[in-house]
Parts: C-alpha cells; sequence; structure tokens
C-alpha cells in the first residue's frame, strides 16, 4: 500500500520533485511525537499523497488546508496559470474536484483530511499538538508570515516542521519561504535536520 501511494504521489500533478517528496514522506514517517501531520497548501494533491504515505504506515491522519482558489502565480495573466481549473460559474480557479480526484484515486480517502479554507481562519480553531507541519502555501512574504505565525506553534516539541521552496539565493526563488525557515531557526526553538532540495527540515526543541 505504501509504494501504492508513493507511485500515484509521483505521477500526480504538481510542482514537488520527486527527491523531495520522497524525503518528505521519509521525514513524516521518522517523526516519533504523536499528532497529526498537517500541510498548509496542497494545490492537486501531491505532496498531501507523500505524507499520506507516511500515515498510512504509522497510523496517523494527514489534515490539508488549501483554500483551492490558487495562489498569485495561479491567476490568470501569471506563470502557471491553467484556464482549465477556472469554475466557469463563479470565474476563479477551482483546484479542489482536481485534488479529490487524486486522493481518491489514490484510495487515501482514509488517512487525508481536507479542510477547505484560509490557513489564517482555521488556526485560531486548532488545539491538536501537530508533529508535523509542512508549508507550502501562497508564497508572498504575507501570506507566508502570516502562516508562520498562525501555525508553528502548534507543532509539538519533538515535532517536525518541514518548509517547501526554501532558496538561500534570490535568483533560484522568491525569498518568503527562506524568510520564514530563517527566522524559525533564529528562534533557538529548533534544530536543523538534513534537507533535500528547496526541502528544508527542522525539529522543535523547545
Amino acid at each position: 500500500m505504501t509504494a501504492d501511494l508513493l507511485a500515484a504521489a509521483a505521477a500526480a500533478p504538481g510542482f514537488m520533485p520527486p527527491d523531495e517528496g520522497r524525503a518528505l514522506y521519509e521525514a513524516a514517517r521518522a517523526v516519533a511525537v504523536p499528532g497529526p501531520l498537517l500541510e498548509i497548501g496542497s494545490w492537486m494533491g501531491k505532496s498531501a499523497l507523500y505524507l499520506a504515505a507516511a500515515a498510512r504506515e504509522t497510523g496517523r491522519q494527514v489534515v490539508t488546508v488549501d483554500h483551492h482558489r490558487g495562489s498569485e502565480e495561479h491567476q490568470p495573466g501569471w506563470e502557471y496559470h491553467d484556464p482549465a481549473l477556472v469554475d466557469p460559474l463563479v470565474g476563479r480557479v477551482d483546484t479542489l474536484p482536481a485534488f479529490r480526484r487524486t486522493i481518491a484515486a489514490a484510495g487515501a480517502e482514509d488517512v487525508v483530511v481536507a479542510v477547505v479554507t484560509r490557513s489564517e481562519l482555521l488556526a485560531p480553531l486548532w488545539s491538536t499538538p501537530l508533529a508535523l507541519l509542512f508549508l507550502d502555501g501562497s508564497h508572498t512574504e504575507e501570506s507566508a508570515r502570516r502562516d508562520q505565525d498562525a501555525w508553528v506553534g502548534k507543532l509539538a516539541v519533538g515535532g517536525t516542521l518541514a518548509v517547501h521552496d526554501v532558496f538561500p539565493d534570490p535568483a533560484d526563488g522568491g525569498q518568503a519561504p527562506f524568510g520564514v525557515y530563517s527566522r524559525v531557526l533564529a528562534s533557538g526553538e529548533f534544530t536543523e535536520l538534513p534537507g533535500t532540495g528547496s526541502l528544508r527540515l527542522l525539529r522543535r526543541t523547545g
């Protein structure tokens, strides 16, 4: 079953390279503290399946948080806009149907719980300590900082924070996730674990 989920994750649409997806899976599988795995930013479910593979092995649940209206780069006129994802009834991007198909086709509906909302709206309602938090939402400075402020404090001591698209060199990509990673590391409450590509992993120690 794990092999099937990993194969489905690799084949699913999305922007996560296979080595980073596998590293996310390994990080989620290795977390020793209890609690769910929660991701901010799901797109069409690719990363959710990597997390689902670990959750299936370890008896956890994956919670995905996404408004499914797309980030800035997915809007009309931007680089990653796909007109096929626009709901003609409302004239806005809607990735939820594609996400649901991805999760259902992989047989992962029993371990993946989708919450359709903006992360900052859910955060005040959330009290369960997280075993793993994966930050991969909108990459503007404002939204990345908002996700950090809302969710990092909900990670259990001993839990793992995963931040995607961390590029120290501005020539390689946007700097908002790198800012999150840098601020969290500078807090003194986390130690860095080996990362892969643009995926950075940190363990909460205090």
